[in-house]
């Protein structure tokens, strides 16, 4: 489509009216799973969802939120706010960050790209530092595309390499990073008796050292430049499997949260620190969670916090991490080139948008929603509104985060008459049923469901539609299963509390005053996912939406 005004220009549809309001609310986390007393949803008291779940059949659905109905490589791999986002508003599946790094890798495009040359001219001199989450949780990286990379490195003269590993034990089990971390150690062995130095320099739990997101704390991120660039942490080990085992044997201890350490040598000096003419990437390809410390990498007039040294390198990503920002300004993988957004679409013929979440989810709602793309298409006729979250807590402590906050601007937003779509995003169900606190999650799913009720009061009075969904399951099933799908065991018979996102399908609803007769979910679309939301809502809007679209899942029938 070229970009003439014309090109953007959405029919008409032939059997819905334009100009109601309409709300899209996206519950995070919220998946739909057979009700025991894990589900924290089904525990929870949600009468506002219930009862969408139990009014018209013809009005609710489930839908794909996961694996390939979100771009992701395979279906055991569990959708995520980033790609969910992505996907919502799209209207359209875009291979995404794990795919992307499997083709680049397979292919060797990788070791071709401007990225890698760029890290490459350090090789001869340098370290190669690479920085990231050990883990096979497939959210924010992969075990196995990290040995793919530490062999590639080496191949391509590599002569020199450091590990800075961050452990999970949230999108995977916690305690699997011992067995994670021994066989990082197999590879680097491998690596040492090919004659390259190559070693783990650097650790800690994802939630403490470097993982923080959205500017939330930054002494996380200090904590992780402490380690990996000036050497220096509370705990030093000669050997970082027994560092993991050691840490992991404090009280309250757990993968998440683990203690920074470094790896020093017989002489007590770290092993790895991050020096001058040194090449860095950070092997995340999911962004959230590293656009912080590439900040802190790459930004001359870097003020969060006292870098101490800042050496000179020549850093990368495996991805870029925010396209807007274009940081880091060097990548190792092409991002997915996500154009043509339904929330571009919808401004340019003229609807009027308000989006609001808390500072967690905002980004979902505005960055992820139009394609990886920060800012507005029209500043006058779109309003963003971040409300700040809690820092420096746990989001168990306060489950209701900032539900009511988000539903009262939302509401006003609606009665106000400005707005022709208002859209949010209710994180309660995810951030809180990551922390794996069951009571707290059923509580928050509980806030989450009495924000849902204030929006759609909104709507019922100004006579608008509602559309109801969710971006990927959490909350749902707070419990590892095992093969037979009952709750798994640790070896001292306590159940294993499930902190990830989970591959459960998610609802999805329609309805309000201003729902035109006859509106209803097709028969013939079973296998819908999150990229059919778009053409849904564009429908609702009173148009078509364009041809390449994932088709609506709504349909009229005359009565």
């Amino acid at each position: 489509m070229g970009s003439s005004g014309d090109a953007w220009k959405l029919k008409d549809h032939p059997k819905l009216p334009k100009g109601k309001t309409v709300a899209v609310i996206v519950l995070d986390g919220w998946g739909e799973a057979k009700p025991n007393e894990f589900n924290a949803i089904h525990v929870a008291e949600t009468p506002v969802m219930d009862s969408l779940k139990n009014g018209a059949p013809e009005k609710w659905r489930l839908i794909k939120a996961h694996g390939n109905a979100v771009g992701l490589p395979t279906e055991d791999d569990m959708g995520n706010s980033e790609v969910g986002h992505n996907a919502l508003g799209a209207g359209r599946i875009f291979a995404q960050g794990a795919k992307l790094v499997d083709l680049a890798l397979a292919s060797g495009k990788i070791y071709e790209g401007e990225g890698f040359k760029y890290v490459k001219e350090c090789f001869e001199k340098g370290t190669l530092h690479l920085i990231g989450l050990l883990s096979d949780g497939g959210v924010h990286s992969r075990l196995d595309q990290v040995q793919l990379l530490l062999k590639g490195a080496a191949k391509h003269g590599a002569k020199r390499i450091r590990v800075h590993a961050l452990t999970d034990g949230r999108d995977v089990l916690d305690g699997s990073s011992v067995g994670f971390m021994e066989t990082l150690e197999n590879s680097l062995a491998q690596l040492r008796e090919k004659g390259i130095d190559a070693q783990v320099a650097s650790g800690g739990g994802r939630m403490y050292v470097t993982m923080d997101r959205y500017e939330n704390d930054w002494d996380v991120v200090k904590r992780g430049w402490d380690a990996q660039v000036l050497g220096e942490a509370p705990h030093k080990f000669k050997d970082p499997v027994e560092a993991v085992k050691k840490l992991r044997q404090e009280p309250n201890a757990n993968d998440q949260y683990l203690a920074p350490f470094v790896i020093v040598d017989d002489n007590g000096k770290p092993v790895g620190p991050i020096l001058d003419g040194d090449a860095v990437v950070t092997f995340n390809f999911r962004a959230d969670r590293m656009v912080m410390l590439a900040k802190a990498l790459e930004y001359e007039n870097f003020d969060k916090f006292d870098r101490v040294r800042v050496p000179k390198i020549r850093y990368a990503g495996m991805l870029q991490y925010d396209g807007e920002l274009q940081l880091p300004s060097h990548y190792l993988v092409s991002p997915p080139e996500i154009d043509r957004t339904s929330g571009e679409y919808l401004v340019r013929n003229g609807v009027r948008t308000f989006a609001c979440s808390e500072t967690v989810k905002f980004g979902h709602v505005t960055f992820f929603w139009n394609g990886n793309r920060s800012g507005y298409f029209n500043e006058k006729l779109e309003e963003y509104v971040e409300i700040p979250s809690d820092s420096g807590i746990t989001f168990n402590v306060k489950p209701k985060m900032k539900a009511l906050e988000i539903a009262e601007r939302t509401r006003d937003a609606i009665l106000s008459g400005k707005f022709d779509q208002v859209r949010v995003n209710l994180p309660n169900g995810d951030m809180v049923g990551h922390t794996g606190d069951i009571k707290a999650t059923i509580e928050a799913c509980k806030s989450a469901d009495e924000a849902v009720k204030m929006i759609l009061e909104a709507i019922e009075q100004v006579g608008g539609i509602y559309l109801v969904t969710a971006d990927h399951g959490n909350a749902e099933d707070m419990v590892k299963r095992n093969k037979k799908g009952e709750p798994a065991l640790d070896k001292n018979g306590n159940i294993q509390i499930l902190t990830s996102h989970t591959c459960e399908p998610v609802p999805i609803a329609i309805g309000g005053p201003g729902l035109a007769p006859g509106v209803r979910f097709r028969q013939d679309l079973p296998t819908g996912g999150l990229a059919n939301v778009a053409a849904t809502f564009m429908n609702l809007h009173g148009y078509e939406a364009p041809s390449d679209y994932e088709p609506s899942l709504i349909e009229v029938v005359d009565n």
